[in-house]
């Protein structure tokens, strides 16, 4: 169950994040509530699937998949440029993710 909270959280970031985005700076007011409102909603869950998943795993799970879905989405949605060491970096973020998964809850 502390995977699909923390599923939750990360989908509560990318919302609250994409709000931020559209509060203009917090000119937007409603824009502005709903990105708080998401990033409570995202720690609240990730607080959560901390009762059962390593805090070193689900925090890079969570950094990790919000970066990829962010990029993706900003590259997609809000049209901005997405370099070769940028790549480069979401994957070396992402292959830490994989073996903090593997190796990173000190059991192996």
């Amino acid at each position: 169950m502390g995977y699909v909270f923390l599923g939750v959280a990360i989908l509560g970031e990318f919302c609250a994040t994409n709000f931020l985005k559209m509060s203009d700076g917090f000119h937007n007011f409603g824009f502005t509530v709903a990105s708080m409102l998401g990033y409570l909603v995202t720690f609240y869950f990730l607080s959560i699937s901390l009762k059962t998943i390593e805090m070193d795993v689900a925090y890079a799970i969570w950094a990790a998949v919000g970066i990829v879905l962010i990029a993706a989405f900003s590259v997609i949605y809000w049209k901005e440029p997405l370099n070769l060491p940028s790549v480069v970096g979401i994957a070396l973020i992402t292959i830490g993710v994989i073996i903090l998964q593997l190796f990173g809850n000190g059991k192996h």
